[in-house]
């Protein structure tokens, strides 16, 4: 055997070892990203939606007509879902208003019960 196709054998293994662990890696990033489920998030769409909430949180607190101090705010895959009791159905519809128009809110749920005052 000859010098060259000794050195020709080599390279050819390298190559082959490179592309391998190359091609592993593409897989691994490409299927690392995705989810395998509708109810699953990656770490980044959990926190868009954490800042989604805080942002709806601070909107809620700017309303200077109503109080929002028992009403909750989750957001899951940019869905807004409004919880908690207030005193009528306009501070119902006020809340969910004015989460609408807060950035990164695709839709809201809006589940406020209106807390019947007893006279």
């Amino acid at each position: 055997m000859n010098k060259t196709s000794i050195n020709t054998g080599k390279a050819l293994k390298v190559f082959s070892l490179i592309l391998a662990l190359g091609t592993t890696s593409l897989l691994l990033a490409v299927t690392g990203c995705t989810t395998s489920s509708r109810h699953e998030q990656s770490t980044g769409e959990q926190i868009d939606d954490h800042n989604t909430s805080s942002r709806v949180n601070s909107a809620l607190a700017q309303d200077t007509k109503y109080k929002y101090d028992r009403v909750s705010v989750e957001t899951f895959n940019s869905t807004v879902q409004l919880g908690g009791f207030v005193a009528s159905k306009a501070q119902r519809n006020q809340a969910g208003d004015i989460a609408k128009k807060v950035t990164g809110v695709k839709e809201v749920i809006n589940n406020i019960t209106v807390k019947e005052s007893v006279n």
